[in-house]
């Protein structure tokens, strides 16, 4: 039985998780505060843990840093409200499996559950040999630009720097240098460095052998050695200690690694390809990262846009995870109605890519028929595009009465009350006023719906 623990500072809402989650089979802990978790963080250990982002006494990336510098392959699965998407991006790049808006759908929550046990389950350790996911290639200008550049770079040995906001893709990209090049029939290891422990990172990479740390038991070979022959890519390389990037640059320049705790110098062939959502020329000015390492690394860069600015590619990206929804859920959703589209279209996506494909997979998930409406979608999703919308004409967000002349006040109510089919207190709350006022203003302007 999967031990599961449930950091939820609402009890009566913890407790309903945990029922749901005994039925279906997982011993459920619970703790309703950051300091309470700690200690059972401490004292247990768990398979999964499913975290609130906001608690009384700090956040669930309080928590996410404790876990993953205990076990970072245990699966951390986020619970937060649509306006936290932007923050979870965060503990995305902290090493969160996954994340759920609140309030949680039960069928959605063991989907994600089951999800990431499994995936931490096929994994076993950091790195393994695959082809990966299906790549979607996209046909705006900037998607032709990274083609263009992965099939410039992929036939030779450079080292490649890829750089996108959290969720854009950049596995995806470093996969598809990898398939198109020379190394292609050899292993492809990814390895996100996010999430090894900083004490131990060094152990994991380059190896150790027995009684180099407390705790190294056995030999253990590291898997730069592992993955030699093949491309390793370096995920989030940014968050790699100062020592361990000294290291690094050593096995960049003289293809050869030595394990913590030996004296033995080991030979490796591999392709570098790493990955990073922060500006690296920025961390070497800080003093964060090497500029010598960062150097080497720089033998070509590849930007990838955020989502948001690849307008022509998002219903190719729609359409190939709605599929991969269908299969592994298996429904037959064959479409989304326009107004989703709609929504889609002018929605930021501030988690890109991972943003998107969770968000198909709930709707795919919740709907009944052979098309996903916008009922599916989070509710503050589209009030989230509706208020974008009226800042773009210069109307303050939330489209507050206050701020708009007279005359155009009755032609706005109406506009609002046509796009949220007549609901007064979907109305009233985009509008930024109580019913009471919605209803007066309705009938001195005669607008019945």
């Amino acid at each position: 039985m999967k031990k599961l623990l449930i950091v939820e500072d609402d009890i009566a809402y913890a407790q309903m998780l945990e029922s749901f989650l005994t039925r279906k089979r997982f011993a459920a802990y619970l703790a309703t505060n950051v300091k309470d978790a700690g200690k059972l963080i401490s004292k247990e250990d768990f398979d999964l843990y499913l975290l609130d982002y906001r608690l009384p006494d700090g956040t669930g990336l309080d928590l996410l840093r404790n876990i993953k510098d205990k076990t970072p392959d245990v699966p951390v699965v986020i619970m937060t409200g649509f306006n936290d998407v932007r923050l979870v991006v965060n503990a995305m790049k902290l090493g969160a499996t996954d994340y759920i808006l609140k309030p949680v759908n039960p069928d959605e929550l063991l989907m994600i559950i089951n999800h990431s046990l499994e995936q931490d389950g096929q994994a076993g350790k950091k790195i393994k040999k695959t082809n990966g996911p299906e790549f979607v290639e996209g046909v705006s200008s900037a998607a032709i630009k990274v083609q263009e550049f992965i099939q410039l770079v992929a036939p030779t040995e450079m080292s490649v720097i890829i750089e996108g906001e959290s969720g854009t893709g950049k596995e995806y990209v470093a996969r598809a240098i990898h398939a198109a090049s020379k190394r292609t029939s050899k292993t492809f290891a990814p390895i996100d460095c996010g999430v090894l422990s900083r004490d131990l990172a060094a152990g994991e990479l380059f190896g150790y052998v027995k009684g180099a740390f407390t705790g190294a038991t056995i030999d253990k070979r590291g898997q730069f050695e592992t993955a030699s022959g093949g491309t390793l890519f370096l995920d989030e390389i940014s968050n790699l200690s100062y020592e361990v990037q000294i290291k690094l640059l050593r096995a960049l320049q003289e293809k050869v690694i030595q394990p913590v705790g030996s004296d033995r110098i080991i030979p490796v062939d591999l392709r570098i390809i790493v990955a990073t959502n922060e500006n690296l020329l920025t961390s070497v000015e800080k003093g964060d990262f090497r500029e010598d390492l960062y150097h080497r690394l720089n033998e070509f860069k590849i930007t990838i846009p955020p989502l948001r600015e690849r307008g022509k590619d998002i219903f190719l990206f729609t359409d190939h995870f709605m599929r991969e929804a269908n299969r592994d859920l298996g429904r037959n959703v064959q479409s989304l109605s326009p107004e989703v589209k709609e929504i889609f279209r002018n929605y930021d996506w501030p988690g890109n890519l991972r943003e998107m494909r969770n968000t198909i997979r709930r709707m795919v998930l919740l709907c009944n028929g052979p098309e996903a409406g916008k009922e599916l979608l989070p509710e503050d999703m589209f009030h989230s595009v509706y208020h974008k919308e009226y800042k773009d004409h210069k109307i303050t967000s939330g489209s507050n009465l206050k701020s708009l002349q007279e005359k155009t006040e009755k032609e706005q109510i109406a506009r609002i009350l046509q796009e949220v089919k007549g609901n007064k207190s979907k109305a009233a709350r985009l509008l930024d006023i109580t019913r009471k006022t919605l209803y007066d203003k309705m009938e001195r302007y005669g607008l019945n719906y």
